[in-house]
């Protein structure tokens, strides 16, 4: 049987212990992959039972694997949530979400610096469902609960803002939320569960791309929707089943397999971010510098507050803007130019030409995604060398 975990487990220790079978095949330390995509009962009334729900054996992998049910129980318990529901993409768990929870005529009340493809589906696909939509700086509390209207049934929020790190007070934001009986639900991959679980702070639903720093090795897709009681998990669960965004059994694997090492991995690039964001605040090629570390970040007392740390991911400003940050992503040598995050290795990319390219230049501007802001997701290289690498191709810039 399923070991029984200690309660009151650290963080540090939670990745590495939950999640695993139910009913171990023959006392496996690691997860199998189930690689099936159906499963045979044992009798015409057990296979009756299990559709009818009476029985919760497996059926068919769309519907639940025990690979998929490990990974989907370990994040659970990191967010600390009634339950967690896989999907084969970051983007498949943000498009689920809505569609499980959001009608006809309901209004979605939404942070104004998202990411790039998320901000396009609110703003473009869900009014084609007869869904309203508004973007807020959910930063500012006033602001956000001007913005409610009688319909709105969600806010949906990133907390740090992808790429401008800006950071939205959860508490706050779930009291207004549940004052007007509307859901609040979080974008937590910027932080992972290790530095910040939304559901403690009042959210109803975290979402995660598992393609970061959860699995943490570039190698895999993956997302995830946690739910915070039983009724918006089965509400989720019946799209999902429904609309077959649900994971494979051999990327369920390699995401657990990545999560185990997640504390290790982020406790070393935490710790370097905040040295190069401290590096880079005093370069004369860098005009300004946001990571929730920083004194001067205008949240700081907040992440502080509400995070176990600070994050691996920061943003900042080069001089000669556009052509400035176009010359730095040229000249670094170490770091990889590629979108994305949360891997072992560091990337750099430009938000405006990137993944917020998407979005016309009016809405990037009003968002704080300016032509001279470069994103950086710290890795776990050693620092000296992440350093170097920075300060070469700063140097090129005119």
């Amino acid at each position: 049987m399923k070991k029984k975990l200690p309660p009151n487990l650290d963080k540090a220790t939670k990745p590495i212990h939950a999640g695993h079978l139910t009913h171990p095949v023959y006392g496996e330390v690691s997860v199998p992959i189930f690689q099936t995509s159906t499963f045979a009962f044992p009798s015409a009334d057990e296979g009756a039972a299990r559709f009818s729900g009476a029985d919760p054996g497996y059926i068919y992998t769309r519907l639940g694997n025990p690979t998929v049910h490990a990974l989907e129980e370990n994040l659970a318990e990191l967010e600390n949530g009634y339950g967690a529901l896989a999907t084969a993409t970051g983007m498949a768990a943000i498009t689920t979400l809505f569609l499980s929870l959001l009608n006809q005529h309901d209004h979605l009340l939404a942070g104004d610096c998202l990411y790039g493809p998320t901000e396009v589906v609110i703003e473009a696909e869900l009014p084609r469902f007869g869904i309203a939509t508004t973007l807020v700086d959910t930063s500012d509390l006033s602001a956000l609960a001007s913005a409610l209207r009688p319909n709105t049934r969600m806010i949906y929020l990133e907390t740090p803002a992808n790429p401008t790190m800006k950071i939205t007070d959860l508490k706050g934001a779930a009291a207004i939320a549940h004052q007007h009986g509307a859901l609040l639900a979080v974008d937590n991959t910027f932080c992972s569960p290790y530095v910040q679980r939304p559901l403690e702070l009042g959210a109803d639903l975290v979402v995660h791309s598992l393609t970061k720093y959860l699995s943490g090795h570039s190698d895999v897709l993956g997302g995830m929707i946690i739910a915070n009681n039983a009724m918006l998990f089965r509400r989720i669960k019946k799209t999902l089943t429904l609309f077959g965004a649900t994971m494979d059994p051999h990327q369920a694997w390699l995401i657990l397999r990545g999560v185990r090492t997640l504390p290790l991995r982020l406790a070393k690039a935490q710790e370097n971010a905040l040295k190069l964001a401290e590096f880079l605040a005093n370069h004369p090629k860098v005009t300004w510098v946001r990571h929730p570390g920083l004194p001067h970040h205008p949240q700081h007392a907040l992440a502080k507050k509400q995070m176990d740390g600070f994050g691996a991911m920061l943003c900042f400003g080069v001089a000669k803007g556009r052509e400035g940050a176009r010359i730095l992503l040229n000249q670094v040598r170490l770091i990889t130019l590629a979108v994305s995050l949360g891997g072992v290795e560091s990337l750099i990319e430009h938000p405006a030409s990137m993944t917020h390219a998407s979005l016309s230049p009016q809405r990037r501007e009003q968002a704080g995604i300016r032509d001279e802001l470069v994103r950086l997701s710290v890795g776990c290289e050693d620092f000296s060398d992440l350093r170097a690498d920075l300060d070469q191709a700063l140097n090129k810039i005119p």
